[in-house]
């Protein structure tokens, strides 16, 4: 893995260490921003979304078709969520669903040689944020992501990623300024720029090691993989990741009406406007067994 990644990595991470407890101490003193936390919810959906609905469901397992413009909208949207070049996350994410918890899957937390507390912790921080300093972007696109290779329009947001990133960064500061001036901009770069983008990391990299350690497990998959319920609103559905694991091309992870799952609302939003089509959905069969041990 390439230095200048890992570098740029830590710097999000340790960004994001800074700036949640910082938003946390803020949040609990009652001294946050009422802008900036509607800046928060204006970026942290949109931005979160383009990795739901987006990155995974639609570029990493073709759970659904789109119109140009919601393809390459959700394209953009997920750049800025700060998680990496479009084709490297898809090629990430289809190996881990090929190796799930074996070895050549990049981020499971159990492949640590260790045992007990040691090694749970271990593969827990290799799951969460260990794996971006060791094997991110080592699947070959060519093998894992062939298909967005040869979508010029995917491959030219994936080339200009960084802008992408710089944007989502900037315009909750610029909407901050043009609503309460200089102050507003220093609000909503802070709210709907960085502490947007380190609640969304974290929220996705939850799904990558607590969903594959702790929840129910009704299906029978060879992988790890958990139904955590307690984080399904924040990740907008992606902690019903095992209900995923078991049926990975259905564009719904949350099977029945009680797993809540904002991402599929707006799929179905998008399908009753005709610019989303071909939805794979759960049957009443999977939503019945998806709710066995539920957590």
């Amino acid at each position: 893995m390439r230095f200048g990644k890992q570098l740029a990595n830590f710097v999000a991470i340790a960004a994001g260490l800074v700036t949640l407890p910082v938003g946390a101490f803020l949040l609990l003193t009652g001294r946050a921003s009422p802008l900036g936390l509607v800046l928060l919810a204006a970026f942290y959906v949109p931005i979160t979304l383009g990795i739901t609905a987006g990155y995974h469901r639609l570029f990493s397992h073709r759970s659904y078709k789109a119109a140009p413009a919601v393809r390459y909208g959700l394209a953009v949207l997920g750049a800025a969520a700060i998680q990496g070049p479009v084709i490297e996350w898809v090629s990430d994410h289809r190996k881990h669903h090929a190796c799930a918890d074996r070895e050549g899957d990049p981020h499971s937390p159990h492949l640590t040689p260790r045992a007990g507390l040691v090694g749970t912790l271990t593969g827990f921080w290799h799951a969460h944020v260990g794996w971006l300093f060791q094997t991110q972007g080592e699947a070959d696109p060519a093998v894992f992501a062939p298909d967005l290779l040869a979508d010029p329009g995917i491959v030219l947001i994936d080339r200009f990623n960084g802008v992408f990133v710089a944007a989502g960064l900037a315009a909750p500061a610029a909407a901050g300024l043009v609503l309460a001036g200089p102050e507003g901009a220093l609000a909503g770069f802070f709210w709907g720029g960085l502490f947007r983008a380190a609640l969304t990391h974290h929220l996705t990299f939850a799904v990558n090691s607590i969903c594959h350690m702790v929840g129910a497990r009704p299906f029978a998959t060879k992988d790890n993989s958990r139904n955590l319920g307690l984080l399904a609103l924040p990740t907008l559905g992606d902690a019903w990741h095992h209900n995923h694991h078991r049926y990975p091309a259905c564009a719904y992870h949350g099977f029945h009406a009680r797993q809540l799952d904002p991402t599929a609302l707006v799929i179905g939003l998008g399908e009753a406007l005709g610019v989303v089509w071909d939805v794979n959905k759960p049957t009443a069969r999977m939503g019945e067994e998806s709710l066995l041990g539920s957590a």
